[in-house]
């Protein structure tokens, strides 16, 4: 490529990280015939796309510039069934799938933690953020600051945080208040790349934050992984127990087998009285996991402590006492006893 082009093309930063292009490596290709240039781009996010093609035709006035996006090559569209699904996450030993029949119950922050549990104990663990219209995990990992970076190999290099690699589609957006306006086969598409297109390296673990509810990325998951453990997430309110039976029956007739049932906001206790109080209830996470035959792996308190360091980016099982600590490490020694993980 032509020096002094590149030379130039150092001025023209990238939107909303504090590098420029040449140093992200997103310049593809660059042809020069004259005063013709034709630069070719490779970049993921699209809306940064007209924003960078302008800064580049502005610094190199004295040429006629064509900006190009390089062309992905398609996708294998061909979806397996949850009978026999497609394995897009070879690179990973087990797969846990985390969800919920309703949202607000907590499973991203389960789900945060229990990866970073997992590799306490000396695993390589990928977090995927399955929810993409509700991506909470990169506040809850101190990693919302990001945005999607390529690497020389061209995969998107993960972000990494307190001992795990961290995928969202929150690193996509300009903004953490750009909404999502996808239909879901955008959607599905959009995680399919997230398995295929970054460089997760060998795991032992990849865990998937999905969405709540019972819709096309949990069925096309489990198309197109194979799911060594679905976990679920509920409280004890009725409104949430009766909602994640559905999700439970979703993954016992998709042929999910289901690791466990967690019940998350289960009592508070009162820091100045130390008295517990049941605010959602009492016992409908265990009533569950007796009713549809499944292993119940604990209770998480609504403990104001837990809040705050999730919403600081600073996971309890990471940053917490020892008490904090111990409630999700006990849930993976659970989850451990129930099923047999490829190790």
């Amino acid at each position: 490529m032509n020096k002094n082009i590149l030379k130039k093309l150092e001025s023209v930063k990238y939107p909303g990280l504090d590098k420029n292009i040449v140093e992200l490596k997103t310049i593809d290709s660059i042809k020069e015939n004259g005063k013709n240039l034709e630069i070719v781009l490779n970049i993921a996010n699209q809306e940064a796309f007209p924003i960078i093609e302008g800064a580049i035709k502005d610094i190199l006035k004295e040429f006629s510039v064509e900006v190009k996006l390089k062309t992905k090559p398609k996708k294998n569209i061909h979806y397996g069934s949850t009978h026999k699904p497609n394995n897009r996450a070879p690179y990973a030993k087990n797969i846990i799938a985390i969800t919920s029949g309703k949202g607000g119950v907590g499973k991203s922050t389960v789900s945060v933690n229990l990866s970073i549990a997992l590799a306490q104990k000396g695993y390589k663990v990928g977090l995927l953020d399955a929810d993409v219209y509700g991506p909470d995990v990169p506040r809850m990992t101190k990693t919302d600051h990001e945005r999607l970076r390529w690497g020389d190999n061209n995969k998107i290099i993960p972000s990494q945080n307190f001992g795990i690699k961290i995928m969202s589609v929150g690193l996509t957006t300009p903004s953490s208040d750009t909404p999502l306006v996808w239909r879901s086969s955008v959607a599905v598409s959009a995680l399919i790349q997230f398995l295929e297109d970054v460089d997760w390296g060998e795991l032992d673990f990849l865990v998937i934050d999905m969405p709540p509810g019972t819709g096309d990325i949990q069925l096309t998951m489990a198309q197109e992984l194979p799911i060594t453990a679905g976990v679920l997430v509920t409280t004890p309110q009725m409104v949430s127990a009766d909602d994640v039976s559905r999700a439970i029956m979703m993954f016992k007739d998709i042929k999910v087998k289901i690791g466990g049932l967690i019940e998350n906001m289960s009592y508070f206790i009162a820091p100045d009285t130390k008295k517990r109080y049941d605010i959602f209830g009492n016992g409908a996470g265990e009533s569950l996991a007796v009713r549809y035959d499944i292993p119940f792996l604990g209770k998480i308190p609504l403990d104001m402590k837990i809040r705050e360091f999730s919403d600081s980016g600073t996971p309890p099982v990471a940053m917490g006492e020892i008490e904090h600590k111990n409630y999700y490490r006990n849930i993976v020694e659970n989850l451990f006893k129930n099923v047999e993980f490829n190790l």
